[in-house]
């Protein structure tokens, strides 16, 4: 008889902007415990690339006809429309690695959250913020990559984000970074991964 292939999970990773949600995200897949258990999912946006982006390895970049014809085929697990742009999860990539009982990160925003666990509700998810809204102000200022229009944008948005912290699993608040780490990796623990 033939072993039966173990699924993995949805792990879904939202918070606001500048909350560090990407390095804990990048972090949790080089950590040695996870690297082989997890698979980072690799959304589609119809941004432009940043940097060193190339298609593919951070995004799969498409133009907006593209990317809203495949709305209509429905081939997103989820998609929203963030800051004038459009940002998906491709549907057959996560099934695919889920079969292999491999887990799957979605680092992806509350929108997208909300319908993921509306669709999947074994999916675990964690919601990143920082201690306060004044840090986040911080940090976002620290990066340097935002017009003070875009900063503002991006802080009222997180002020709504904030509020759907109470419908995700658990709440990891990244004061310091290792102490984020921790707790998200202490999540995972806790459900076998």
């Amino acid at each position: 008889m033939a072993k039966q292939t173990k699924q993995g999970r949805i792990i879904i990773l939202s918070g606001p902007s500048g909350a560090g949600k990407t390095t804990l995200h990048d972090l949790l897949l080089k950590h040695p415990r996870f690297s082989r258990r997890i698979v980072r999912s690799i959304s589609a946006t119809t941004r432009a690339p940043r940097g060193q982006e190339r298609h593919g390895r951070e995004y799969l970049f498409l133009s907006q006809p593209v990317f809203t014809s495949r709305i209509k085929r429905e081939h997103f697990l989820e998609w929203a429309k963030v800051f004038d742009n459009y940002y998906g999860t491709p549907r057959k990539n996560v099934q695919e690695v889920l079969k292999t009982g491999k887990s799957v990160l979605l680092c992806i925003d509350v929108q997208g959250g909300r319908l993921v666990k509306d669709k999947d509700p074994s999916a675990i998810s964690i919601f990143v913020k920082t201690p306060s809204l004044e840090e986040l102000k911080r940090r976002l200022k620290a990066r340097g990559t935002d017009s003070k229009e875009s900063m503002a944008l991006r802080l009222k948005t997180a002020r709504e984000e904030l509020r759907q912290a109470c419908y995700y699993d658990h709440v990891v608040i990244n004061d310091s970074l290792d102490h984020a780490q921790q707790a998200l990796e202490d999540i995972l623990v806790s459900y076998g991964i």
